[in-house]
């Protein structure tokens, strides 16, 4: 082969290079740039590719089979071809997607080391004149060359971190604002809009905006944005595996702790409920250790490490729920077109919270938030009037406007069993007359080995509150599907649908005034979409 062949044939696979990795790391973005994660998501998911492989394979057998017409140079030029066509094809890879790839400092250098493999890997391939089959190599590991600069880039990444970490740090220490951490397996993210838009009403603070829950995420908002009237922080604090919570509360160290739940979601991460526990109990260790009060919820304590926690540290507790010892008690909850009206006993008083929310999962919610307004300063009746003007919680049971006048239920951001149940519940509350009661969903992640189990139970109840249900990308969810099917027979509607793109459609076409529309969970991108490959 000629050097200047060789040489396109290079240029061409940079070109393909540079375009098929920004595909892949979208979704390795998605997967925090975890690299076992993402190489596994390759591999289960079977996104690798496949269109260019199997053209170069079919060409390669060409060459092989008729040598005289030196088929071989032909393919060779054909496949540098096939690169460039696909370059061109995959420019904007990323133009419909839910989440858009966001080009952070991080990404860039991670992309730029990446691409610096891939070019090496091809100019190696070029340089030995190898035969077009042998491409197919390169084109395969391409989503290695981003695990591999992930790797690479360690030590620097460290360095940076220690560096965003150590100034945030120092600033919390400057201002001393207190530290109100929240986390638990569901509900910290409504725990913590509830309970920040209480305290705005007694004091100035701030709050970690959406699901920032990652010490790099917290420590980018305290750089950013905490200032010296600030009298609080809220953090939300999520857990990723053992050790995680810690890492957070050596980053803030909390004088008040809010323990939502210990349930199956992110199950696949810890394997046990136990599991999950201990993980959230870090933050109860970390504020005590403090001389701060940690509230829970009375479920919490149902795990063995939770309840071993609370007999060493019972001053320390303040448990919400409806049994008759707890702190704060919860009377009677009621849901109407208005809202959550719920009864609480708060140290012997009764107080009656009217809480423009729906989902009875909220309960629990807005009896933390209360109890921790209290526990900081603020006075029973100042809260229960604050409660009164709680705005929406952003994708988490929003009531919007529908297609065609229908009542949309955006719950997109739900990710647990209790609040899909929860959210299903409203579905009676909202329908109009002659309306129907649809439901739209790709059902849990991360389940783990409860997976099947957890989706054939939902499949059952849904089948009591939906008329319609559009399943998304059904063959993850087969127990939900055969069990909702089980449950109506032929008495409702089912349809499948590849991605939301394709429900939203149907939903433009079919739905109608009196509907309510139930958007129960999203997926990410990399569980819904293929890449086109």
């Amino acid at each position: 082969m000629s050097a200047p062949l060789w040489l396109f044939i290079w240029v061409m696979f940079l070109a393909f290079a540079w375009y098929r990795l920004r595909l892949y790391l979208h979704f390795f973005q998605q997967q925090e740039y975890d690299a076992p994660r993402f190489l596994n998501w390759i591999v289960t998911s079977g996104n690798y590719d496949r269109r260019v492989s199997i053209f170069i394979a079919l060409l390669a057998v060409l060459a092989e089979f008729l040598p005289r017409l030196q088929v071989g140079w032909v393919a060779t030029a054909i496949v540098a071809g096939l690169l460039l066509s696909t370059a061109w094809r995959e420019r904007k890879p990323l133009s419909n997607v839910k989440k858009k790839l966001s080009m952070t400092p991080r990404a860039k250098r991670i992309y730029a080391v990446a691409f610096l493999y891939a070019a090496g890997m091809g100019l190696a391939f070029s340089f030995l004149y190898l035969s077009p089959l042998w491409w197919i190599i390169p084109i395969q590991l391409m989503p290695l060359t981003l695990a591999f600069a992930v790797w690479t880039l360690a030590p620097h990444e460290s360095f940076i971190q220690r560096k965003y970490w150590r100034e945030a740090h120092e600033k919390l220490a400057r201002l001393e604002p207190k530290v109100i951490g929240i986390t638990g397996s569901f509900g910290k993210t409504s725990s913590k809009h509830i309970l920040f838009h209480v305290l705005e009403n007694v004091s100035n603070g701030l709050a970690t905006p959406g699901s920032v829950n990652t010490p790099m995420g917290i420590a980018r908002i305290m750089r950013e944005q905490l200032r010296p009237e600030h009298r609080y922080l809220i953090a939300e604090m999520g857990a990723y595996g053992p050790g995680s919570i810690d890492r957070i509360c050596q980053l803030v160290p909390p004088d008040l702790a809010i323990i939502t739940a210990v349930g199956k979601a992110h199950y696949e991460r810890f394997k046990t409920l136990d599991t999950v526990a201990i993980a959230k109990f870090e933050l109860a260790e970390a504020t005590v250790s403090r001389g701060g009060k940690v509230i829970v919820t009375e479920d919490v304590l149902s795990f063995a490490p939770a309840r071993a926690f609370a007999d060493r540290h019972t001053d320390a507790m303040v448990v919400c729920g409806r049994s008759e010892d707890n702190d704060l008690r919860i009377i009677g909850e009621a849901q109407t077109v208005d809202g959550l009206s719920i009864s609480i006993e708060w140290r012997e008083e009764l107080h009656e919270l009217s809480v423009p929310l729906f989902g009875l999962h909220h309960v629990e919610n807005i009896a933390l938030a209360f109890a921790a307004a209290c526990t900081y300063g603020a006075k029973p009746e100042t809260v229960s009037l604050a409660l009164k003007t709680t705005p929406q919680i952003t994708h988490r049971l929003e009531i919007k406007s529908g297609p065609n006048d229908s009542v949309l239920i955006d719950d997109a951001y739900n990710s647990n069993p209790k609040g899909f149940t929860s959210a299903l519940e409203t579905l009676d509350l909202l329908v109009g007359e002659n309306g129907r009661r649809i439901v739209v969903t790709p059902g849990m992640v991360e389940l783990g080995v409860a997976h099947d189990e957890e989706h054939a139970r939902l499949g059952a109840i849904t089948a009591r509150y939906a008329d319609v249900v559009l399943a998304i990308a059904p063959e993850r969810i087969t127990s939900f599907v055969s069990a909702y099917q089980e449950a109506v027979g032929a008495q409702e509607e089912l349809h499948t649908f590849p991605g939301f793109a394709e429900a939203d459609i149907w939903l433009q076409e079919n739905a109608k005034s009196g509907d309510v529309v139930l958007l129960e969970n999203d997926l990410p991108d990399l569980y819904e979409r293929k890449l086109p490959i």
